[in-house]
């Protein structure tokens, strides 16, 4: 009953986990504008993975995608690669956690069968776990090297290596920190490994005990002073009278059975 529960409680946090790393995946606030101090405040931006936005005060908003690959920074695309490769581990993850359950009968699957693919799930979900957090922690200090080198007065450090992100440039360059996405990013990379933990701990307990126990017996060995006796006990006597007599008087050990 423990190990159903555990792997249950796994299964779901896993899946919470795996839709908040696809949430901040497809997020486009991974970095937003700073307004501390900021000289334009009629216009707001913001970027994600994929595009940036710019938002006016009036609340309309565009957003233009990254329409190069090679032109982005080698960072950015290796936090793209990082939150699709765990995308993929938690998607298959779960795929194989749907048929490990206990509490479902998958015509005569055993357990032990069970069990093992439980235990690959939840490697999967660690995986996934740590490489979103890997990802988003990754852009998370490119945003902190960005707002470091980016000052006001001179164009400075961009974000993504440009100089007209979210259309500013020069002398009004904006600072970015941290987005909503990057905070669901990490909350979902970290259920997410914990869920994949608790389906690890649920493989134990699912994995049947099929040693046989077998009733032991106690030899003592005889030690050098052993003192055998010889048997004293009186013996019956057998009588040969019925044994059969030759022509010379000799005793056969023929005999004969009468009727």
């Amino acid at each position: 009953m423990a190990a159903t529960l555990c792997q249950v409680m796994g299964f779901v946090l896993s899946l919470i986990g795996i839709a908040g790393i696809i949430a901040a995946t497809a997020m486009d606030q991974w970095a937003t504008e700073d307004r501390f101090n900021s000289v334009v405040t009629a216009v707001y931006t913001y970027s994600g993975l994929w595009r940036s936005c710019v938002r006016q005060s009036s609340g309309l908003s565009e957003c233009r995608p990254y329409f190069t690959i090679l032109g982005l920074p080698a960072l950015l695309q290796a936090v793209r690669a990082l939150m699709i490769v765990g995308t993929v581990f938690g998607v298959i993850g779960c795929l194989i956690a749907i048929f490990a359950l206990k509490c479902l009968k998958m015509g005569n699957m055993e357990d032990n069968v069970k069990a093992t693919m439980t235990l690959t799930a939840g490697i999967l979900f660690l995986l996934a776990g740590v490489c979103g957090i890997a990802g988003v922690s990754a852009f998370a200090n490119l945003i902190v090297q960005s707002f470091r080198f980016t000052t006001f007065a001179d164009g400075g450090y961009n974000l993504l290596g440009g100089s007209d992100i979210g259309g500013l440039s020069g002398n009004l360059t904006p600072r970015y920190t941290f987005g909503p996405a990057l905070f669901v990013g990490w909350i979902g990379g970290a259920i997410l490994v914990i869920g994949g933990v608790m389906m690890c701990l649920a493989c134990r307990g699912m994995t049947p005990d099929n040693k046989q126990r077998y009733d032991g017996m106690a030899y003592k060995a005889a030690s050098q002073h052993t003192i055998y006796k010889s048997d004293t006990r009186s013996r019956p006597a057998y009588n040969d009278s019925y044994k059969a007599h030759s022509m010379d008087g000799r005793q056969t050990n023929q005999r004969f059975d009468y009727v």
